[in-house]
């Protein structure tokens, strides 16, 4: 349970920073460039990845396009903090879990039973809930957690397709994508830096450290809770999506004073309902 709280922990922490950077003069990109620096380093540290059973036969097209999603949903993340707040933008981030179950239920003809098809009907309207905006807010810029949502649904339904066509262990393929999400911010940096006069700054260095650390002991001890709980993944599922929620809610509505009108509070209540169901959904096929 110690690993599972620990990565809850990790992932809200995340979005702390992006909240919190606001307060500097601060680069996304730069932050974003860094993030995957230290998150490579630290892979290599941990994991100690072997790289020699990577060749031509490797999804080379996938780990290309989650190289090139991964920084560009981290920027809309980013994006979705500082418009959205940290509540919305979590609660949009567990609820992409839907994307892959649509996948598995369109394209890989996976059978819905009662509970799952209750989760979806519950979920939707719940996210309708938690982007609407409330009475006194004049904008509502819900494009930035909704392609949050999508993007990070996309995410999920590419990396189980590493599962399934590769045997090649989960921490190399992790590796290749973050190089190839590296050095795509590199580009963006070196334009940032030539074209826009951007400045290389020691606080984008800071945070980006701090993003690659808190976002890489989210994956170490995901899996590792996924490890400690081999017979029962519902378990880390439901308590990692619920978690989240949760402890991001805490933080965004009692130390950032993020406002929250009454239909967002139901649509965080019926969004726990939804996951909850689709962790039922998951015991009793």
């Amino acid at each position: 349970m110690l690993f599972l709280l620990l990565s809850i922990l990790c992932s809200v922490t995340v979005g702390v920073i992006f909240k919190l950077s606001r307060k500097y003069n601060i680069s996304v990109i730069q932050i974003v460039s860094w993030n995957y620096l230290f998150a490579i380093g630290l892979c290599f540290l941990v994991f100690s990845p072997d790289l020699s059973a990577i060749d031509h036969t490797a999804p080379w097209s996938i780990y290309v396009t989650l190289g090139i999603l991964l920084p560009s949903i981290f920027i809309f993340l980013a994006a979705s903090i500082k418009h959205m707040g940290i509540v919305k933008t979590d609660a949009a981030q567990r609820l992409s879990l839907f994307i892959p179950l649509l996948a598995a239920w369109l394209i890989f003809n996976e059978e819905f039973n009662l509970l799952k098809i209750t989760a979806f009907l519950i979920g939707f309207p719940a996210l309708l809930l938690i982007l609407s905006k409330p009475a006194a807010n004049t904008s509502n810029k819900w494009i930035y957690p909704a392609t949050v949502l999508l993007g990070f649904g996309l995410i999920d339904i590419l990396f189980k397709q590493i599962a399934l066509s590769t045997g090649l262990p989960f921490t190399s393929s992790l590796l290749v994508i973050f190089a190839i999400a590296l050095t795509l911010m590199i580009g963006a940096v070196l334009y940032d830096v030539i074209v826009q006069k951007a400045r290389l700054t020691a606080i984008n260095i800071l945070f980006g450290g701090l993003v690659g650390a808190f976002n890489f002991g989210n994956i170490l001890f995901y899996l590792k809770s996924h490890k400690a709980f081999a017979d029962n993944p519902s378990t880390v599922f439901a308590a990692m999506n619920m978690g989240v929620i949760i402890l991001g809610s805490i933080i965004g509505i009692l130390v950032f004073r993020e406002k929250m009108s009454a239909r967002n509070y139901v649509g965080l209540a019926l969004a726990l309902v939804s996951i909850v169901l689709i962790a039922l959904s998951q015991i009793y096929i």
